[in-house]
Parts: structure tokens; C-alpha cells; sequence
């Protein structure tokens, strides 16, 4: 049976301390005849992520490095890696420690077995370990429940970074958020155009209060839930 590709999208914002070690973590990570592929896009961080991410992919083959020319915001970075993706399967990976790698395995599964075209990791249905915010938690709520009354599918998590699916998928997303609405435009896509979605548990190693705060200083322009919604 020929190896399939995981093309593993990491946007950056100011990761320095950060980027390598997950980068690292991914690379350890070992999947069953799947190859991978790693995307960094350097949504025009400040600090040194730049010259880490470039030093990244001087050592490895299978990284591929790109930088944006400023700061646009997270979904701009996502949407910009999804245009370099491609192995068969794609899914985003924070340059921070919260989420865990060796749940790509498992987000695989289904993938392989054709019984799903996305698979979410769903933090709500798993273990979280660490403070979080009861404003980003309760409108992760909020904008779950949205999507019930909008498309009539229960969806625990739609904030979630693992977001894995098909490359088909992917190249079927006409994608225009430059910020943190990107996880709702996603969603809602994929909903639309019906294709299969499951979720699964997985843990969650949230930062600390000061650390998810200054996450969200560096990456936001707006709040996401005083945003525009794009459920089109």
C-alpha cells in the first residue's frame, strides 16, 4: 500500500520560544505509513520566529517555510498555507504547546477507514489541564450552538486548532477571514457543503492566564465574538 501525506499547516505570531519545540514534537510524532509534510507560515512575527522557522527548514526536506510580508492575523496565515498543502490529508497545528501531536493518530483514523472527510479534535469532549478563559470557553459555546440552529449538527468544539480533512476539502473552501473568524468560516463551509464530520476527544494543555491573554493581544484586532461571523 503506497504512504499517504499529512501536510501539517503552522501559522505563526511572535512563537520564538515555542516553535521549534512543537515543530520537534511533530517530527517524533510517528504515523503508520503516512508521510508528512510541514507548512510554517510566518504571519510577520516581531520576535525571532522568522529566522527559526528559516533554520527549520534548511535542516529538513519536508519543511517548507514562507513568511507574509506583515501581520494579517491567524486566518489570513491559515489561508495562505492551505494554498501550499499537498499531501492527502491537511490539519493546523498552533506553534504553541497546547495542542498535542500524537492525537494526529488518532484524527486519522477515520480519515483512512473513508468513514469521515473532517475530523475535529474536540477539547470539550477530552481532557483540559491548565486555566481557561470563561469568555473564549462560554463563546466557544455560543458559537457551537449557532451552528446548530444554523445547520442543525451539534459540534462541541468548533473553536478547536485540530481541524484535520481531506485535501479535497480543503480545495473546495473559499476561505476570505483574516482573523480568528477563519474557525467559523471553516466550519460552516464544511457544513454546508456536506461533507462528512465527526468529532473526537482530545486533550488540552492550556497556557497560562497571562500567557493565553498576550496570545490573544498579539493575534486579535478584534474579539471574535463581538466580530462579524461569516456563516455563509
Amino acid at each position: 500500500m503506497p504512504s499517504k501525506t499529512l501536510s501539517i499547516v503552522v501559522p505563526v505570531y511572535n512563537e520564538e520560544k515555542t516553535l521549534a519545540r512543537i515543530v520537534e514534537r511533530v517530527i517524533r510524532t510517528k504515523l503508520l505509513n503516512i508521510k508528512k509534510e510541514i507548512i510554517i507560515i510566518n504571519d510577520g512575527s516581531r520576535d525571532n520566529s522568522g529566522k527559526v522557522a528559516l533554520s527549520l527548514a534548511k535542516k529538513y526536506k519536508f519543511i517548507k517555510y514562507y513568511g507574509q510580508p506583515r501581520n494579517m492575523g491567524k486566518g489570513a496565515a491559515i489561508r495562505a498555507g492551505f494554498k501550499h498543502v499537498s499531501g492527502d490529508f491537511v490539519v493546523i497545528q498552533d506553534a504553541d504547546l497546547e495542542y498535542n501531536p500524537q492525537d494526529f493518530s488518532r484524527l486519522l483514523k477515520p480519515l483512512l477507514e473513508n468513514r469521515a472527510d473532517v475530523v475535529y479534535g474536540s477539547r470539550m469532549m477530552g481532557n483540559i489541564k491548565g486555566f481557561i478563559i470563561l469568555s473564549h470557553y462560554y463563546g466557544n459555546k455560543f458559537l457551537s450552538f449557532l451552528t446548530f440552529l444554523l445547520y442543525g449538527r451539534r459540534i462541541t468544539d468548533m473553536e478547536t486548532c485540530y481541524k484535520m480533512m481531506k485535501r479535497k476539502v480543503v480545495n473546495s473552501l473559499v476561505l476570505h477571514s483574516n482573523k480568528f473568524d477563519i474557525e467559523p468560516e471553516i466550519t460552516s463551509k464544511i457544513l454546508k457543503k456536506k461533507f462528512r464530520f465527526i468529532e473526537i476527544p482530545i486533550d488540552y494543555n492550556a497556557r497560562s492566564f497571562r500567557r493565553q491573554e498576550n496570545k490573544l493581544e498579539r493575534w486579535f484586532s478584534c474579539d471574535i465574538y463581538a466580530a462579524e461571523i461569516p456563516f455563509y
